[in-house]
């Protein structure tokens, strides 16, 4: 695998490994239909968006760079990012917080209700894009692309991290940097917690800024927005803050025809696309033009029917089984998929369709109520 499906993998591993310790150790029920708007509220889509995002950011390298930085000691260079995009971080999410277009593109990691690691990974489909305007002067700076992007990436671990629901208190860490405490205090509904520890990393900023709030004992932790509406469709949660914004009216199905389904159900339909969404992040170089539009557009796709199946949708069923019939059957023999990874994920998914279909057209034999 190259590096960046590695990571993909190691994540969704921590993930799923995390979920089962609060399960078998805890005994706390794991939100499947949560997690899985987590892992899959647009990653196919983001992947995208963050390409654009580092293509932005070398075509500035290339023609409006002041090459200060990119003329200092490798050592200096390092050093300087790793402080730098920390500190366009905190600006970035504290406006994100305090203009009203930026909130309605990231509001969607704030609808979470379950602290655990996979809140840390949902996104809106634009954060990558309102994000760059934030990093931009790391460019015009002369950061070189490559520092920029390990440097971010170490900064994102370090904020999937925050989201884990296994630790309480950090030590001495707690005193100087961004822990989970502190982090479950700027999810926080409580009103002491609002708009509050905005920092990515380093605790600096905030307490520079003047806008850090320790964790405070007594206090019962609740999670999501006040006064939205609870969809687990990314379509809905990327789009309908934002069309409320330009007060604009978002387009709804007019179907209200309902369809339920075990929650593991989901999760396990879930956790099959997100192996697929490895697959492609792993094979996207070598893809054809063709395979690899269809394959994006059907994972995309899927994203949205396992949004619609997660808020009881029929026509998200419906979806879902198609998908997972048909891109199995296409791109094991059109396609030809031959690596292991993307074979069993493609078998899984068939079997999983099937699961679906049986539960779909013959809810007496699987107890699934219409």
């Amino acid at each position: 695998m190259n590096p960046f499906a590695l990571s993909f993998l190691v994540m969704l591993a921590c993930v799923l490994a995390e979920l089962l310790i609060l399960k078998w150790l805890r005994q706390t029920p794991v939100p499947w239909k949560d997690v899985i708007f987590n892992l899959n509220s647009g990653h196919i889509l983001m992947w995208v968006f963050r390409g654009v995002e580092l293509a932005a950011f070398a075509l500035l390298l290339r023609h409006v760079n002041l090459h200060i930085v990119d003329q200092w000691p490798v050592a200096a260079q390092w050093g300087f990012a790793f402080f730098a995009w920390d500190l366009c971080f905190y600006w970035m999410h504290r406006l994100h917080h305090k203009i009203p277009l930026l909130w309605a593109v990231h509001v969607v990691h704030h609808q979470g209700e379950h602290f655990n690691l996979s809140l840390g990974v949902r996104n809106s489909w634009y954060s990558s894009l309102t994000n760059f305007p934030f990093i931009a002067i790391l460019a015009v700076l002369g950061l070189p692309l490559e520092i920029f992007l390990v440097v971010s990436s170490l900064h994102y671990t370090v904020q999937l991290y925050n989201h884990n629901a296994l630790v309480n208190k950090s030590g001495i860490l707690d005193k100087f940097m961004v822990t989970p405490s502190h982090h479950r205090v700027h999810h926080g509904t409580d009103k002491r917690y609002l708009n509050r520890n905005f920092g990515g990393t380093l605790l600096l900023w905030d307490k520079l800024f003047g806008s850090f709030q320790p964790e405070l004992a007594g206090v019962e932790m609740r999670y999501g927005v006040k006064g939205m509406t609870a969809t687990h469709n990314p379509l809905l949660a990327s789009n309908g803050k934002l069309f409320g914004w330009l007060r604009a009216r978002f387009p709804h199905c007019q179907s209200r025809a309902t369809f339920h389904v075990p929650e593991l159900f989901i999760g396990i339909g879930g956790v099959i696309l997100f192996g697929l969404v490895i697959h492609y992040v792993n094979h996207e170089a070598a893809l054809a033009g063709a395979q690899q539009a269809i394959l994006f557009a059907l994972i995309f796709a899927g994203t949205l029917a396992l949004g619609g199946l997660s808020d009881a949708r029929r026509w998200g069923a419906i979806a879902w089984v198609f998908i997972a019939l048909v891109m199995p059957l296409l791109f094991l023999g059109w396609y030809g998929a031959r690596d292991a990874w993307g074979m069993a994920c493609l078998a899984a998914l068939l079997v999983h369709g099937l699961d679906g279909a049986r539960r779909l057209w013959w809810p007496a034999v699987t107890g699934t109520r219409a």
